[in-house]
């Protein structure tokens, strides 16, 4: 079968902001941080770090009690992402039985490094700290990382493959790469993916506080402690989030008159096979070319780059030399930015809300930047065009957006502007 276009027709975030897509979209064009100062209850060593919350989610008001009651966190902020990207496509959540069967290829791809994780983490205090004896019967269902996926699923009718991507910081960029080749490749006309993480748990936080690899910050100093590609740059920042894209075949979505908010063109993969935790060049450069020629694109025709950019003093020059690499001579006046400097770092859920932002930049022609980097560019990081305040009505026809993980698992896709 030939390859077919594949359209992104909704998108959704639960975003820190507390607003929709838009908001958030808008508040990252300004350089607004939602990097906050967490500070916990646990004793005798409370959790004292930078870390981004979406404190204004409300399970209940999203997805109501019943439905929110069986998840945990990262489960509950998937779902409502989901809900706000298929109600942005125009799609009913169930459909009229004679309509039904027209999704038992519909399918859903879900990315996340944590899953579950908070809801063994609780019963393993309730039983060892509190004292409890039994746990809730609905612990394996709540800690299970196909929980998103499988709730979609069943949400919205989807009769196709539901599964979970686990590749640390990778996983949901190789979640909706493998959606987009499933839509491509004509097995699915419909495919809902993204991803979503909750980092807050106190093994997790504390586990990379052991790395050496988490930004220090108080109250004063949090909003600006991550700051990718930054000469004093100090660590990586933790948040939460999902973020949810509904990718579609181009002709279904034209035929149906679907709003179509971008395309994704390209998908490249790699590893590294060379270190856990130590960034190879070569192994991205891969990737990102894979990428490229997975969308028949050149180094040229890309506009932009949402770099994976962590603010770790080892991974941001490597990949500002892949970037290099791959772009040469054209790499200098190429607009690379580091979203997660306002965002923070959304582990499993990282690849899903940086495409989103991706896509947002294409769809609106405009470019976040990495926030906290003015007069601050490590000259190892030097040779490509920081955006360092952002910027609107720029002409943006592709970018690329690069996921690269611990393991050495990289992934990157190639995003196209929607019609004008």
């Amino acid at each position: 079968m030939q390859a077919r276009r594949v359209a992104i027709t909704g998108l959704g975030v639960i975003s820190p902001y507390g607003g929709d897509t838009a908001d958030f979209f808008d508040r990252l064009v300004e350089g607004e941080s939602a990097v906050r100062h967490l500070h916990t209850d646990d004793l005798p060593r409370p959790l004292s770090t930078p870390f981004v919350s979406c404190a204004g989610f409300d399970p209940i008001a999203a997805l109501g009690k019943p439905l929110s009651l069986m998840m945990e966190r990262f489960a509950q902020l998937g779902m409502a992402a989901a809900f706000q990207a298929w109600a942005q496509a125009g799609l009913p959540r169930r459909p009229p039985e004679e309509l039904a069967a027209d999704r038992d290829q519909w399918g859903c791809i879900w990315g996340t490094a944590l899953g579950g994780l908070a809801a063994h983490e609780r019963g393993s205090r309730e039983m060892w700290q509190m004292g409890r004896e039994r746990l809730s019967p609905l612990s394996v269902v709540q800690g299970m990382n196909n929980a998103v996926n499988a709730h979609i699923s069943i949400q919205l009718g989807l009769g196709g493959v539901s599964t979970s991507h686990t590749a640390a910081c990778a996983s949901s960029g190789m979640a909706i790469g493998e959606a987009f080749r499933r839509v491509r490749s004509g097995e699915a006309d419909v495919m809902v993916t993204g991803g979503s993480d909750v980092c807050q748990s106190y093994g997790v936080v504390r586990a990379w506080e052991a790395m050496r690899v988490l930004s220090p910050g108080d109250a004063t100093t949090a909003p600006a402690a991550c700051r990718p590609f930054a000469a004093d740059r100090a660590g990586l920042v933790l948040g939460e989030g999902a973020a949810a894209l509904v990718l579609e075949s181009w002709d279904h979505a034209v035929a149906r008159g679907a709003t179509i908010h971008g395309e994704i063109a390209g998908y490249g993969t790699s590893c590294d096979h060379s270190h856990l935790v130590r960034p190879q060049r070569e192994g991205q450069v891969r990737a990102m070319r894979s990428a490229l020629a997975d969308g028949g694109l050149s180094a040229r025709d890309i506009h932009y780059v949402n770099a994976h950019g962590t603010a770790t003093a080892e991974g941001d020059p490597v990949e500002i030399s892949a970037i290099r690499e791959v772009f040469g001579d054209a790499a200098r006046e190429l607009p690379v930015s580091a979203t997660k400097s306002m965002h923070g770092h959304l582990l499993g859920a990282a690849g899903a809300i940086e495409a989103v932002v991706t896509a947002l930049a294409l769809r609106e022609q405009a470019v976040p930047p990495t926030a906290h980097l003015e007069g601050r560019i490590d000259p190892a990081c030097e040779g490509v065009d920081h955006v360092l305040q952002g910027r609107r009505g720029v002409p943006l026809q592709a970018a690329l957006s690069s996921s690269f993980a611990f393991g050495g698992s990289n992934a990157v896709l190639a995003f196209r502007a929607p019609p004008r």
